[in-house]
């Protein structure tokens, strides 16, 4: 073989080795990258070759599969009371990414998850039949928030105090997941939704953060039992009304100016909602133990998962003595979601003692075999001593009794509850939101729910708007129905 055909084939050689190399590498290491590009065709092709699975509400599925007709992708979602579920489901689409519970699931319901696979399956690399996501939604519950919420813009969550679970996560404006299905429709329903001003995709539920105004108060009162501020929710507080912002000219007002705020303890600065109490125990306490506080309830929590992510509630740093104040009433830099809020009253309601709140009981197999129980994974972690919690309790229930929070009244039960009202926009400038917080017991049966709300907006004159008027009924309906025997 003479030198040039020598190089010419090391050379040629070497060029197919590399050709191996190249391979090699895309199949085994960019491989599952390709495999989940949004570009790839094919990941939604063999996503949309069978039906998928299912999620589960008070053992009835509100999602399905339906054949579609001229296209490669065979079947597309399908949801039932769509606008109801929306905010726990998500929505499955052709054309865009998964999201909540659709997109946390995506594997278990398009049976790619390895856990769903027979040794069968793993023989031959068939795809699995796909799995079925059981949640703790309790329908009765969904319902009467969804119903109670009606109009307005707002959101609202349930939570069972003893175990956790979720049984409420309500957004409105809604939108109909099964406007988002199809490819080939998608496109103008994705438009016409992202440009919509009231933002009906938002989870208000879990991921729309807002000033929680007189809810928070609980969260300071707290503190200041915790820290021994306060003995005792019926101790006289050290409390000028009006009271001056520190290093201020500026004298916080109460909402009722014929309030005897005026060195109010804490049961009767909860009952009419004195700000001078809280703004003055806030800087009493400091801004560092306040926080803690917050942060022990959830506050500043980035990895709050139920399982999905919601978005995280916030007790700021650094601030005046004049801030800390205005925190001490839920302004300022303070914000927190209605799960942030209902985590708030479902601790003091379990005595003290926060169990993970989570929206899903169980993942199973097609056969209905327990992948994953949540329910027997949440844990619990004390917030408060059960006296200071019991403390609370009583207080809250002096609200609901007789001070500003009478609209959640219900027939049968004890409910003890916390209005806000929340400054919105420069100078209060723009309607407020109306806030409500509350815990529920049945005298009869014993059962108990955690609620909170928040109306965003509504067609109530600004005049009109308060906790009381417009969040407490709807916290009401909630806890009827979470009681009902």
């Amino acid at each position: 073989m003479n030198k040039t055909i020598r190089r010419a084939s090391v050379f040629a050689l070497l060029l197919v080795l590399a050709l191996l190399v190249r391979a090699t590498w895309v199949q085994f290491y960019e491989g599952q990258a390709l495999a989940d590009d949004k570009d790839n065709r094919r990941t939604a092709i063999a996503t949309y070759s069978a039906p998928l699975g299912n999620i589960i509400v008070g053992g009835r599925s509100v999602t399905g599969s339906a054949p579609t007709k001229g296209s490669d992708l065979k079947y597309k979602r399908t949801y039932t009371d769509g606008e109801l579920y929306a905010a726990v489901t998500g929505y499955a689409s052709q054309a865009y990414a998964p999201t909540q519970l659709e997109g946390i699931y995506a594997d278990l319901l398009n049976g790619t998850d390895n856990r769903l696979k027979s040794v069968m399956d793993t023989i031959t690399n068939q795809r699995a039949d796909p799995g079925n996501v059981v949640t703790t939604i309790d329908p009765d519950v969904q319902k009467a928030a969804y119903d109670a919420l009606g109009d307005k813009k707002g959101g609202a969550v349930a939570i069972d105090p003893k175990t956790g679970k979720i049984l409420a996560v309500v957004s409105t404006p809604s939108y109909d997941p099964s406007s988002l299905t199809d490819a080939n429709t998608a496109g103008a329903a994705w438009k016409k939704l992202t440009s919509d001003p009231e933002k009906p995709l938002v989870n208000r539920a879990l991921r729309q953060p807002l000033p929680p105004g007189s809810t928070f108060k609980l969260v300071v009162a707290a503190a200041a039992l915790e820290d021994g501020l306060y003995q005792s929710v019926d101790d006289r507080t050290d409390s000028p009304d009006p009271y001056t912002l520190p290093g201020t000219s500026r004298d916080l007002s109460n909402e009722n100016p014929n309030a005897p705020c005026t060195n109010a303890t804490i049961r009767t600065a909860l009952e009419y909602s004195c700000n001078n109490v809280f703004a003055k125990m806030a800087v009493q306490l400091g801004q560092d133990k306040v926080k803690a506080m917050a942060e022990k309830f959830g506050f500043n929590d980035d990895q709050l998962d139920v399982p999905v992510r919601a978005y995280t509630s916030v007790y700021p740093s650094d601030m005046y003595p004049s801030q800390t104040a205005l925190t001490g009433i839920g302004q300022f830099d303070v914000t927190a979601t209605p799960l942030q809020m209902a985590m708030v009253s479902a601790a003091i309601a379990n005595g003290g003692k926060l169990v993970s709140p989570h929206m899903v009981s169980q993942i199973t197999n097609s056969g209905g075999d327990v992948l994953q129980d949540y329910d027997d994974e949440a844990g619990s972690k004390e917030i408060v001593s059960s006296s200071t919690a019991e403390q609370l309790q009583s207080a809250m229930r002096t609200v609901v009794e007789k001070g500003t929070g009478t609209n959640a009244q219900v027939p049968g039960a004890t409910v003890g509850g916390k209005t806000g009202t929340a400054q919105h926009g420069e100078n209060n400038s723009q309607v407020p939101y109306a806030w409500f917080t509350s815990y529920g017991k049945s005298d009869s049966s014993g059962k108990e729910v955690a609620v909170a709300v928040v109306v965003e907006q509504s067609n109530a004159a600004r005049s009109e708007v308060s906790g009381n008027g417009l969040a407490a009924p709807v916290a009401k309906a909630m806890m009827e129905a979470a009681l009902k025997d």
